[in-house]
């Protein structure tokens, strides 16, 4: 047989009758077929069986390259979601209230102006008596790792305002909280002024934690305070309400 006739013809497929001859081209998957009833021509074509085109290493190489691309996929959606979060608490905090005004929890709408953020710079007493000056200066002492010091100080501004009744409780969660040598938020006071107010913590009244609350507004005063006056976020959000004011 010559070489140009063994690349037209192939076996017989193992199954079909003796009657129906093929050929096949080369490089073809087709099978033509002769009918052996005379009535022409058709086309044999091979099932595709599951898993024909890829070996037990190739499946697990595909399959490790979608978890791969998974993984990244959910990595990268919690990086975006974290961001909106950070970028939602910062404007939130540094920048409230602008021209729209924002609800309380009272349901009251709260303007916040380029006047009350300038009486903001006259002292720490009119900054902490606002609402906002007080939100906006806690996020500040937070970029600071400091937050403690102003938690300590309304936790200290509730505690005055308690019935009788109410004192123990409330005196024992900021001791535990604020004042212990292994407290969580532990504030910034000496030795002694650590066990003066443990004592009076035992035995508690409205003036327990005067002491250290005077002490801990004091280090605010002197310390954090004057940063905060030269922080961007006061003194963009000053910028933003006068730009609105001019407006």
């Amino acid at each position: 047989m010559r070489i140009h006739d063994k690349q037209l013809c192939s076996p017989q497929p193992a199954g079909l009758p003796a009657s129906i001859k093929g050929t096949a081209e080369a490089g073809s998957s087709q099978l033509g077929l002769e009918d052996p009833r005379g009535q022409g021509r058709f086309t044999l074509k091979p099932r595709k069986m599951p898993g024909f085109f890829f070996s037990h290493n190739n499946m697990t190489e595909v399959n490790g390259k979608e978890d791969c691309k998974l993984a990244e996929g959910k990595g990268h959606k919690k990086k975006q979601k974290a961001f909106g979060a950070d970028l939602k608490s910062y404007l939130k905090c540094m920048v409230p209230h602008i021209e729209s005004g924002i609800k309380t929890s009272s349901s009251r709408n709260i303007m916040l102006s380029a006047e009350e953020v300038i009486q903001w710079s006259q002292s720490l007493e009119k900054l902490l008596a606002s609402q906002s000056g007080r939100g906006v200066f806690r996020e500040f002492l937070k970029s600071e790792f400091s937050e403690e010091n102003i938690e300590f100080w309304l936790a200290c501004e509730d505690y005055k305002k308690s019935k009788s009744d109410h004192l123990h409780g409330k005196a024992e969660r900021i001791y535990e909280e604020f004042v212990q040598s292994d407290a969580i938020k532990q504030i910034n006071i000496d030795y002694q002024m650590r066990e003066a107010t443990a004592k009076k913590a035992q035995d508690p009244t409205h003036t327990s934690f005067d002491e250290a609350q005077k002490t801990v507004y004091i280090l605010m005063e002197r310390d954090s305070y004057p940063r905060f006056l030269k922080s961007k976020s006061y003194l963009n959000l000053l910028n933003q309400l006068q730009t609105n004011t001019s407006k």
